[in-house]
């Protein structure tokens, strides 16, 4: 199977391989995986018809298709494409078609890309290891009894198994450097804009950043230069043009990196993982990088903070799923009041319930600015220590997670380890900056791990092109 879009590329321009046969390969990886759940909904028969016309037209003129003739995605169930299901892995949503196409699932079909379906995902985004889901879990394809990572985690394995070139995904804490992780694949969060959000099923307003999987960084940066960009419908988007960034991917020659003491110290850090912190630390340095240690007082900190924002904005986020306009709507229900109470009840899932109820209780009367409050002044706290650390250093270097994937069942019963996994990717989601989980070398066991790397502000273009050179 081919994992580059250079190679499609090359192979569909000599004549070695045409588009249909392409997207039957991967239809045909797709049946083979079925046992790992990695998709609510395969679009076979339209990709293929897509193929077939889109092959046609190349045919008769090979100037007349698209940048992205040839990349195949997958798109997260949280990302709208118009006419079809869209439920974020909730009953609350089941049966839901999507009246519009978000943005950057518009921009992949205008340059000829073909969508082959929605990938299965933690309900709402909301979890770390895709077992939340409305559909069920999904396997890891490395040890089918250990969890992908989430909440991105069939995004991520539909890359890692080959039923696709691209997957797009959400990172809201994690999301997709996680599973990127678990799964042996590149995951990357641009910085907080550069991709519109619209289309994008809400969880953390001020938190959720689209992202990229694949198998090498050149296909994310080109994947990214055609989604990213100014965007009408959503006024948080950044004003300024995207790069052609896979064109310019070039490595400083000698980069200042600095890694946080607390994060390589921490407890929570298995012995591999640090292992392999310290190995990329000494490869750095031996390639001419200065790479040094900095204080970071605020690491224990940064969970708690995320966890009492984003329960806050999912729980006015939610509200709108109220079983009246769409989604689902409860047969038991005799009454406004009961239709409400009823639908909720029955359409979210126990770990969306928890996050809705806690943030609701963050920003009650009495509790606002003990809870809500404080949680925004931390973060302001890291911000502007994150942007102290970027005035002496081109990046940052982090574990992706603190080990590597653990059994499926094992964090059901306790929420806060799963919340603890997400240490060392909220940092970049707190304070909106651009983070890559790359794949480093995996566990004696065979188990993959990742390294995160982050760049400052809009700083995309030179974060690739570093981690491409390593």
């Amino acid at each position: 199977m081919l994992r580059s879009f250079e190679e499609i590329k090359e192979a569909l321009h000599s004549g070695e391989l045409t588009l249909p046969q392409l997207v039957e390969n991967y239809l045909e990886q797709i049946e083979k995986n079925k046992q790992l759940n990695m998709y609510v909904e395969v679009w076979a028969e339209e990709s293929l018809t897509r193929a077939k016309e889109l092959q046609a037209a190349f045919d008769r003129d090979k100037t007349s298709v698209g940048s992205l003739f040839g990349m195949v995605v997958s798109i997260k169930d949280v990302i709208c494409y118009k006419d079809h299901t869209v439920t974020a892995g909730s009953k609350i949503l089941s049966g839901f078609k999507s009246l519009y196409s978000s943005t950057a699932v518009d921009r992949l079909l205008v340059e000829d890309a073909i969508l082959i379906g929605s990938t299965n995902c933690d309900e709402f985004a909301m979890g770390s290891t895709n077992e939340t889901s409305f559909y069920g879990v999904v396997r890891n394809a490395v040890n089918t009894n250990l969890v992908p990572g989430g909440s991105s985690g069939g995004a991520a394995v539909s890359v890692q198994t080959d039923t696709c070139l691209v997957a797009l995904g959400s990172d809201t804490g994690g999301s997709v450097r996680q599973p990127a992780a678990f799964c042996g694949i590149n995951g990357f969060k641009p910085t907080y804009g550069r991709i519109s959000r619209h289309g994008l099923l809400a969880y953390g307003s001020s938190f959720d950043q689209i992202g990229i999987f694949a198998h090498n960084i050149k296909d994310i940066a080109r994947t990214l230069s055609i989604i990213a960009g100014p965007d009408e419908y959503d006024s948080t988007a950044l004003t300024s043009i995207p790069e052609k960034y896979e064109n310019h991917l070039t490595a400083p020659k000698k980069a200042k990196i600095a890694y946080f003491k607390a994060a390589l110290e921490h407890p929570s850090l298995d012995k591999t993982v640090r292992d392999r912190c310290e190995s990329m630390i000494e490869n750095l340095k031996s390639k001419g990088h200065s790479v040094e240690g900095v204080d970071f007082e605020y690491l224990d900190f940064m969970i708690p903070a995320y966890y009492v924002l984003t329960t806050a904005e999912a729980s006015s986020n939610l509200s709108r799923y109220d079983g009246i306009r769409f989604g689902y709507r409860s047969p038991n229900a005799t009454n406004l009041e009961e239709t409400y109470k009823l639908s909720r009840t029955e359409g979210f899932g126990r770990e969306v319930k928890r996050r809705i109820l806690l943030g609701t209780f963050v920003l009650s009367s009495g509790y606002y600015d003990a809870f809500y409050g404080k949680a925004q002044r931390v973060r302001r706290l890291i911000i502007e220590k994150t942007e102290e650390i970027f005035n002496q250093y081109d990046f940052i270097l982090m574990p992706t997670a603190p080990g590597p994937a653990w059994p499926i069942g094992e964090s059901l019963d306790d929420p806060i380890a799963m919340y603890l996994a997400d240490i060392f990717t909220v940092h970049a989601n707190l304070t909106g900056i651009p983070a890559i989980s790359i794949p480093v070398q995996p566990t004696e066991e065979g188990l993959p791990l990742g390294i995160q790397f982050f760049a400052n502000k809009e700083r995309e273009l030179s974060l690739l092109g570093f981690v491409d050179s390593l």
